[in-house]
């Protein structure tokens, strides 16, 4: 269960796409592969149910998951999939009391996925005003994507998604050079895939930044003015955002900002919500005797 969104963020059209756990049947917690890390305490099969997985299809630790070892529980976003594969797909059945179907469930929730994370950058490119030239693509893009979600199951097994997303990602990478090119000195910001692990970025100007895909662990980010910067896919685990400005980042996610860390003085787009357990850093110390 993911430890993301405040209630009271906006909805901009994209409420559909925010997981409901309370309408799903815990797809994330059996469907996926664990691997012992600093994110996962334990080793998982694909199919198998985690371990703190309740009859109830809650999790008998979420209000302890990142000190038991689950801090990846916590980053993971299916992008409301998981509801979407129960509910409708599904129709409200549930792999146990429905076994003959676990299977395939398991096998469609992780391209829901896939789909339902497009459906979210391309919601956001259609609200772009400088991406207008291309919003008759965007939108037929996003109707086809629509149709995607609505197969039925069985036809999931047959759905090129590879080639949807690679097409998808051509029309956002498009929809990118139009907006940043509102950003100063753009050209020479190009850090597609770059490896900034551990990069000292503090105070950086990166608008108008390429950072996708580019890993970003551990990196100081502190007070660095992201605005305008393309942030598609990049890695922020443990990346340090205190004071840094995302306000008009393209294509930033709840699961990259619950990865990272920060306080409440970096400055959000209006459709992501702060971390809780960033609140933690946000305390000033007190007075040492």
């Amino acid at each position: 269960m993911p430890d993301n969104v405040p209630t009271a963020v906006p909805d901009n059209g994209r409420e559909a796409l925010r997981a409901d756990c309370a309408n799903c049947f815990a797809l994330c917690c059996v469907a996926l592969t664990l691997t012992a890390s600093s994110d996962f305490a334990i080793d998982k099969e694909a199919g198998r149910p985690c371990p703190n997985l309740q009859d109830d299809f809650r999790c008998g630790i979420h209000a302890r998951l990142r000190p038991k070892g689950f801090s990846g529980c916590t980053v993971y976003d299916c992008f409301g999939a998981g509801q979407k594969v129960s509910q409708e797909t599904y129709g409200g059945r549930d792999w146990r009391s429905s076994p003959d179907l676990a299977a395939q469930m398991f096998q469609v929730f992780p391209v829901m996925r896939q789909l339902h994370e497009l459906l979210w950058y391309l919601t956001e490119a259609l609200a772009l005003p400088a991406a207008r030239p291309l919003h008759a693509e965007l939108r037929r893009a996003l109707e086809e994507t629509e149709r995607h979600t609505t197969r039925p199951a069985v036809d999931f097994a047959e759905l090129g998604v590879a080639g949807h997303r690679d097409r998808v990602a051509g029309l956002l990478q498009r929809t990118s050079e139009l907006v940043r090119a509102a950003a100063p000195r753009r050209k020479k910001r190009n850090h597609r895939g770059a490896d900034l692990m551990g990069a000292r970025l503090r105070g950086a100007d990166l608008r108008g930044a390429d950072l996708r895909g580019a890993y970003l662990i551990a990196a100081d980010l502190t007070g660095a003015d992201l605005r305008l910067a393309d942030l598609i896919g990049a890695d922020f685990r443990d990346a340090d955002l205190s004071d840094a400005d995302l306000t008009g980042s393209l294509f930033l996610t709840q699961a990259q900002l619950n990865a990272a860390k920060g306080n409440e003085r970096t400055a959000l787009p209006a459709s992501l919500g702060r971390p809780p357990h960033w609140a933690a850093r946000s305390v000033a110390p007190g007075p040492t005797d």
